[in-house]
């Protein structure tokens, strides 16, 4: 597994000069401390996780976000989903998975999981700043996480402001 810290420094837990100011600076959170362990542990027992490439880790209420390299959320989600449920049971956050590098409609989708999206729209503020607005079926239901956590973590893995808005469907009876 490739990750931002030195492989001795994360299964030892003393950290080299480097990966100390990483950790001081804060480009390096103490979550992604935690996940890189974890996975480092799983290695043996799961080799896909082997190939992956762990960029950063994003911890928002309740959720850790996993941002690995492209191609690598098929690999965590092999085997059914066991390899999250065992780094899920061993931190006890809900897991999340995003591949950092896409384009901006497969993160919303993979953000919006399970929910279908029915529109991307890019709205451009007066200040030159943008707001993405994506648009989901139906009344406001319930969502996999609150609108806040979504909005969150969209602000902290790409950087994006988002608007979400529900598109009522009205039944119309024609007689």
């Amino acid at each position: 597994m490739r990750m931002r810290l030195c492989s001795f420094c994360v299964k030892s837990g003393i950290l080299c000069q480097k990966c100390q100011e990483k950790i001081r600076t804060g480009d390096i959170s103490e979550t992604y401390m935690r996940v890189a362990k974890i996975l480092i542990k799983l290695e043996e027992k799961y080799s896909s996780i082997q190939k992956i490439v762990l960029n950063n880790v994003y911890n928002v209420d309740n959720i850790i976000a996993l941002a690995v390299g492209n191609g690598d959320a098929s690999r965590l989600l092999a085997l059914r989903g066991q390899i999250l449920r065992d780094i899920s049971k061993s931190i006890g956050k809900r897991i999340r998975i995003f591949e950092e590098s896409g384009d901006v409609r497969m993160f919303l989708e993979d953000l919006f999981m399970p929910t279908k999206i029915l529109a991307i729209n890019t709205i451009w503020i007066p200040d030159g700043s943008t707001e993405t607005r994506v648009v989901i079926p139906g009344r406001q239901r319930r969502l996999f996480m609150s609108n806040d956590v979504l909005k969150e973590l969209a602000e902290k893995i790409r950087g994006m402001t988002l608007r979400i808005t529900f598109e009522e469907q009205e039944e119309r009876y024609y007689s």
